[in-house]
Order: C-alpha cells, then sequence, then structure tokens
C-alpha cells in the first residue's frame, strides 16, 4: 500500500510540474526581428523629439525675456492688431462705396477728363504731337497767296488733319482766317512771311498722299513758281495755342422739349 501511495503522489507532481511548464510556455512572449526593429526605431524617434522640443525650448525668446520685455511685445502685437483693423476696415468701406456706384462716378470723371483733352486737341487750346507732315512752301516770287493757303488747309482736314499749326506760331482752328498781307499773309491777325512752314498731325501716308496728288497743292505751287516739299518726321509736335474768344452773337440753343417738333 505505501509503495502504491508513493507511485500515486510521484504521478501527482508530474503531472503538476507539466501543468506549470505548459503555463509558462503559454505566456512566454515571441519576439521577432523586425519587431525588434521596429522598437528600436520608435526608441531612436522618440529620442530625437525630445531632443529638439528642448532646442526650441532652449531657444525660444519668450522663455528668457523678462516682465517688461514681455509686456512690451504685448503691445506691439496690439498696436499692430489695430493697425491691421484699421486697413481692414478702409478696404471695406472703398468696396462699399465701389459696390454702391462710386466707381460710375470715377469712370464719368475718367470719361469727361479724356473729351476735356480731345476737345482741347481740337480746339486749338492744348498742344499736341503725333505722326504727320510737315510742308514747306518755298515762295521767293511771293506768287503764293491766301488763298492757296486756305486751299491748303482744306485738303488736310479733308484728309484728316487733328491739329494744323503754321511756322510754328500761330494754331489753325475751324475759325481761323487767312488773309492776304504786306510781305506775307495774315492768319488770324498775324503776319506770316514766306516760306511757310504748315505742320499737321495725322495719318502721315493719307496727308502725305493728298498733298502730292495730280493738280494738289504741290502740283498748284509748282504752277505759281514755288516749291512745295512734304516730309513725314517721326513724330510732329505742334506747341503754339489758340486763344478762344467769347462769342458775341451766338448763344447755346435752348434744349428742345420732349415732343416738340420745332
Amino acid at each position: 500500500m505505501a509503495d502504491k501511495a508513493r507511485t500515486v503522489s510521484k504521478g501527482t507532481v508530474r503531472q503538476t510540474n507539466l501543468a506549470w511548464r505548459r503555463l509558462g510556455r503559454a505566456f512566454r512572449l515571441y519576439i521577432s526581428r523586425a519587431q525588434l526593429a521596429g522598437a528600436v526605431l520608435l526608441a531612436v524617434l522618440g529620442f530625437a523629439t525630445t531632443a529638439q522640443v528642448q532646442s526650441l525650448r532652449a531657444d525660444d525668446e519668450f522663455a528668457t525675456a523678462d516682465r517688461p520685455d514681455l509686456i512690451q511685445m504685448l503691445d506691439g502685437l496690439q498696436q499692430r492688431t489695430r493697425r491691421l483693423e484699421a486697413e481692414i476696415s478702409e478696404l471695406e468701406q472703398a468696396k462699399a462705396e465701389l459696390a454702391s456706384g462710386a466707381d460710375r462716378t470715377r469712370t464719368a470723371v475718367e470719361q469727361a477728363e479724356t473729351r476735356a483733352r480731345t476737345l482741347g486737341i481740337l480746339a486749338g487750346t492744348l498742344p499736341a504731337s503725333g505722326p504727320g507732315i510737315r510742308l514747306t512752301i518755298s515762295d521767293s516770287q511771293s506768287a503764293v497767296t491766301a488763298s492757296l493757303i486756305l486751299n491748303t488747309i482744306e485738303e488736310l482736314r479733308d484728309a484728316g488733319a487733328e491739329a494744323i499749326e503754321i511756322n510754328d506760331k500761330v494754331r489753325v482752328v475751324a475759325g481761323s482766317y487767312v488773309l492776304d498781307g504786306q510781305g506775307g499773309i495774315l492768319v488770324d491777325g498775324l503776319l506770316i512771311p514766306p516760306p511757310y512752314t504748315i505742320d499737321a498731325i495725322g495719318d502721315a501716308r493719307t496727308l502725305s498722299t493728298a498733298m502730292r496728288i495730280p493738280g494738289g497743292v504741290v502740283d498748284e505751287v509748282a504752277q505759281k513758281g514755288g516749291l512745295a516739299t512734304v516730309l513725314e518726321p517721326r513724330s510732329v509736335q505742334i506747341d503754339s495755342l489758340h486763344r478762344p474768344v467769347a462769342p458775341r452773337y451766338a448763344r447755346p440753343a435752348p434744349e428742345k422739349e420732349s415732343g416738340s417738333n420745332k
């Protein structure tokens, strides 16, 4: 009986040890090479991140600034904020004005200024420059008359001349007149002696062709014993100005009423 008990006891111990060994193998950790490499990589990244954060903290100007410096920095930021808010307010106001029609007012002013400049050139009250021709008429025999010069002006206007000047002295406008004078011609009451130099701004080729056509100004001057030459400079400059005179008799006509036939 004793031997049998001892045998049973040894079997029990042996089974208990086997159970513990199985339990230990179940909870044993198996680490692969990939897992080990990942762990090392994470450790390196964590160390680098920690070092970087510490470096930024060490370089942060706010970490070493004292109370007065921090107050001054705060005041500077507040002032900048107020300036930016003021700029935003101005821009919003400008946007609202444009949206409400202020841009139409500005466009109307610009158009009025452009029209005033155009009318000033046509009326001779503003200087002008641009492409064109310079016509020179030599008259050694005093055969060139006021009618020929007037005919030349009309031919230039018909060819599209926008500004005309004679001898760098007289600006020719719609109300200009030309008369024969002693030793030359009278243009708006100013005596102009020969040779006559007429500058005209417009399409240079058209103006030049109008002067050279058969039976035109160049031929007419030649028939009278004179010489007419036409040049096409790169730019023609007209600086003489016309002084407008208030009309004595003409007045603006009253606007017609709607529905009126007169």
